[in-house]
């Protein structure tokens, strides 16, 4: 297993990921700007534009995780952000999250950079598990990550105070060799 120093530029159909910048904040304020998106993903903190600018501009230095944007291929605009982190090597393991722009969802370009996020964890990286957790609020992508062979694995109950509400959030996972079955099936 390698590092995740290596940032790659993958793509697919509909979207292309490539490695996030600085350049990239202007197109991804409103992921932090939406009360929706701030919704769905359980983001209570606030960040104002100088702080992503500097979050951003590091993220190509960082050897333990790999932050992609989201790039969709019919418009050429950054629409979202792809990421492993919370890499844990010695288990082969890693977190991965994935958040859009509100304008962006419902056109598979979430489905497709999954894809292309979790193979590239796979098939480059040898990782063995990636996990996420989703909140019961979020089915649309409980389904989109049911459809990238994601599985339920728990619930952690209560995880998230949202105005004034204990919410639920369900850890999902992919193994290595679901996936490889998957893909097997999907080739032959």
């Amino acid at each position: 297993m390698t590092d995740f120093s290596h940032k790659p530029t993958l793509t697919g159909d509909l979207v292309v990921l490539r490695p996030v910048t600085e350049a990239d904040v202007p197109a991804l304020l409103p992921l932090f700007e939406d009360p929706e998106v701030t919704r769905l993903t359980g983001g209570h903190v606030s960040h104002d534009e100088a702080e992503l600018l500097k979050w951003y501009g590091s993220r190509g230095a960082q050897d333990d995780r790999l932050d992609l944007a989201v790039v969709e291929r019919a418009t050429g605009k950054v629409v979202g952000e792809a990421v492993l982190n919370e890499w844990d090597p010695d288990n082969e393991s890693c977190a991965f999250r994935i958040a859009f722009v509100p304008d962006a969802v419902g056109r598979g370009l979430g489905t497709e950079a999954t894809r292309l996020i979790v193979g590239h964890g796979f098939e480059a990286l040898g990782l063995y598990r990636i996990w996420l957790e989703v909140y019961a609020f979020n089915p649309r992508a409980r389904r989109a990550y049911e459809k990238a062979g994601f599985r339920a694995e728990g619930v952690l109950r209560g995880a998230l105070l949202w105005e004034g509400e204990r919410v639920d959030a369900t850890v999902m996972s992919v193994l290595a060799p679901e996936w490889a079955a998957a893909n097997r099936q999907a080739v032959g």
